[in-house]
C-alpha cells in the first residue's frame, strides 16, 4: 500500500509539471500566474506598464506634431495672403494708377483681410480653436511631468494688417511697412512651430527605442524557452510512463496481498 500512495504521490507531480509545460507551450509565457515565478512577475507587469505608457506618449506626441502642423499650415496662408497684400501696396504706389484703379486693388486686399481674419477664428484641431492665445500641453512620455508644452498665438499680431488702405499712395506706403512686420512675425511663429515638431520627432524616436529596450527585457524574462521546455516535456512523459507502470505494478501488489487475506 505504501509503494502505492508514493507512486500516485509522484504521478501526481508528474501531471501537475506536465499541466505546468503545457500552458507554456501554449501561451508562449514561461510565466503565467504568481505561481510560476511570484517575484517575475511583478517585475513583468511594472515593465509591461511602462510599455503601454511609452506608446500612450509616443501617440500623444505625434498628436502634438498634427496639432504644430495645423497651425503651421494656418500660418503659412496668412503669410501667403500677406505677401499679396505687399505687393498689391507696391502696385498701389504707383504714380501711373488712377483712384479707381487704387480703390480695385483695395478690393483684393479687403478680401485678403477678410481670409485672415477667418484663418485665425476657424482654426480648430479635435474641435478645439488653434489660435486662442492659450498654452496647450501634451504628456509624451510614461512619468508624471514628461510633457512639451506649444504657446499659441491669438493673431493679435496681424490687427495692423486688417486696418491697412491702399486706396491712396501714402496708404499705400503705410501697407509695406505693416506687411513686413507682419511677416517677420510670422515667420518667426512658423519657426517656433517648427522647432516644436522637431522635438517631437525627436521624443518619439527615444521613446520608442526605450520601449523596444523595454520590451526586449520583458521578453526574456517572460516568454517560453520553448527549445527547453520541448525538452522537459519528452523527459517529463518518459517520467509520467514509468510512473504509469509503477502504479501498474503497486496495484498487482495490493491485490496479490488482498489474495493471500
Amino acid at each position: 500500500m505504501k509503494i502505492q500512495s508514493q507512486s500516485t504521490s509522484i504521478f501526481n507531480r508528474i501531471e501537475q509539471t506536465s499541466n505546468k509545460l503545457n500552458q507554456q507551450l501554449s501561451s508562449g509565457k514561461r510565466v503565467n500566474s504568481a505561481a510560476d515565478d511570484a517575484a517575475a512577475l511583478q517585475i513583468i507587469d511594472r515593465l509591461t506598464s511602462q510599455q503601454n505608457g511609452y506608446s500612450q506618449g509616443i501617440r500623444n506626441a505625434y498628436d502634438g506634431i498634427s496639432y504644430s502642423q495645423t497651425a503651421e499650415s494656418a500660418l503659412s496662408g496668412v503669410n501667403d495672403a500677406v505677401s499679396r497684400i505687399r505687393e498689391l501696396s507696391i502696385q498701389s504706389g504707383n504714380g501711373a494708377l488712377t483712384d479707381s484703379d487704387r480703390q480695385a486693388l483695395q478690393d483684393e486686399v479687403a478680401q485678403l483681410q477678410t481670409q485672415i481674419t477667418e484663418t485665425f477664428e476657424n482654426t480648430t484641431f479635435g474641435g478645439a480653436p488653434l489660435f486662442n492665445g492659450e498654452s496647450t500641453s501634451f504628456q509624451i512620455g510614461p512619468d508624471a511631468n514628461t510633457t512639451k508644452t506649444l504657446a499659441q498665438s491669438d493673431g493679435s499680431f496681424a490687427n495692423d494688417i486688417l486696418t491697412v488702405d491702399i486706396s491712396t499712395q501714402a496708404g499705400a506706403q503705410a501697407a509695406i511697412d505693416v506687411a513686413d512686420t507682419v511677416a517677420e512675425e510670422l515667420n518667426s511663429q512658423r519657426a517656433e512651430l517648427g522647432a516644436f515638431e522637431n522635438t517631437l520627432s525627436s521624443t518619439i524616436r527615444s521613446s520608442s527605442n526605450q520601449r523596444e529596450n523595454i520590451a526586449a527585457s520583458q521578453s526574456r524574462m517572460q516568454d517560453t524557452d520553448y527549445a527547453q521546455a520541448v525538452t522537459n516535456q519528452v523527459s517529463n512523459d518518459i517520467l509520467s510512463q514509468a510512473s504509469i507502470a509503477l502504479r501498474g505494478q503497486a496495484n498487482q501488489s495490493a491485490s496479490a496481498v488482498l489474495n493471500l487475506l
